[in-house]
Order: structure tokens, then sequence, then C-alpha cells
């Protein structure tokens, strides 16, 4: 396998480790486990996991391989701007039925901002989207560090080198997008940039 290759390779690796869906699934973990949260019973955090693990991650990507497979296109070809419509309308309804989900079973709304924010992003990435192609991915990274600062300052915790972890983190997961030719710099820019505003300020107001 040439060098090239390889860099491609791993590029793709990143990008489906640090795909947007995960990372609401993430944040809630450390919400659960890593907080004075981690004192509810296991079984009632394996509920919430379960929750959104089905309405954020199994349900849109299903729908969106279906949407994919029916139409015969590539992961490339669906990157297209004028694709990405109906994938963002299958994710943002899903995100819906999920906080619509946690409503019903009256999980605290505190638990629920991070779907919430992650919804949010999901929402104006797709009004930018009409008229200009963003990265979701970075956008929800994004969302991450500004998750990261609202909870340090809620859970009174330094946030240094956590915030140091996710920066190097988006900074790889941004240059694996451009190597697959997927986005431009400032697409990744502006993607992270819009995810940690919306977060910030979605979480704050909650």
């Amino acid at each position: 396998m040439t060098r090239e290759k390889q860099i491609i390779l791993t590029a793709r690796v990143v990008s489906m480790l640090f795909t947007p869906f995960y990372l609401p699934l993430l944040g809630m973990v450390v919400l659960l486990y890593m907080t004075f949260l981690n004192r509810y019973p296991s079984s009632y955090k394996f509920m919430v996991l379960a929750v959104v693990y089905f309405f954020t991650i199994l349900m849109p990507t299903l729908l969106i391989h279906f949407y994919r497979r029916y139409h015969g296109w590539s992961l490339i070809d669906l990157g297209k701007k004028e694709r990405r419509i109906v994938p963002y309308t299958i994710s943002i309804l899903c995100y819906l039925m999920c906080v619509y989900a946690m409503e019903l079973m009256h999980i605290p709304h505190f638990i629920g901002s991070i779907v919430i924010a992650a919804l949010v992003i999901q929402m104006v990435c797709a009004a930018i989207n009409i008229w200009w192609k963003i990265s979701t991915h970075t956008a929800a990274i994004g969302g991450v560090a500004g998750a990261l600062f609202i909870f340090s300052e809620v859970f009174r915790f330094n946030p240094l080198w956590w915030f140091c972890l996710v920066i190097f983190l988006a900074g790889i997961l941004g240059t694996s997008r451009m190597i697959l030719r997927q986005h431009s710099l400032a697409q990744v820019v502006v993607g992270f940039l819009v995810g940690f505003a919306c977060a910030f300020i979605g979480i704050l107001k909650l």
C-alpha cells in the first residue's frame, strides 16, 4: 500500500470514528458516568443511553443508508451539497423523536440538553447547507467543545486539558475531511465555530 493510500484510509477511519451521530451518545456517557449523575441506578443510565443510541445513531444511520442505496449513491456522492437535504431532514426528525421520547419518560431536562444542543446544531447546519456546504463532522465536535465549557462551569472543574484534547481531535478530523475532499478549510473551521456556538448558547439557555 502506497503512502497516499494509507493517508486516505486513515482519513476514512477517522471520519467513521468521529461521525456526528456518535458524539451526543459520547457526551451522554461522560455526563452520566463522570459527574454527580453517576449516582443514578445503572438500569436507569442504561435505559437513557439505549434511547439516545436508538434515536440518534441506529435509526438515522439505517434510514440514510437505505436512502443512499435506493439511489445507488456512494458515500462521496451523498456528500454533495444538493444531496444532503434529505439526510439532514432524516437526522433532524430522529433527534426530535429522541427529545420527545425523553420528555415522555420524564428524563431530567439537563440530561437531555446534550441531545437538544445536537439537534440545534443539525438544524443550523441544514439551514446553512441550503446555500453553502458546511462540515457537520467538525460542527459536532465543536458542539462537544462548547458543551465542555458549559459543564466545566456547572460542575466546577478545569476543562483545559479536556479542551486541548478536543481541539487536537478536531484538527485531525478537519484534516481528514479535507484529505477526502469532502470539505474546504473554511467549511471545517466554520463548522467547528457553528457547533461550538450552538452548544454553548443552547445549553446555557436551557
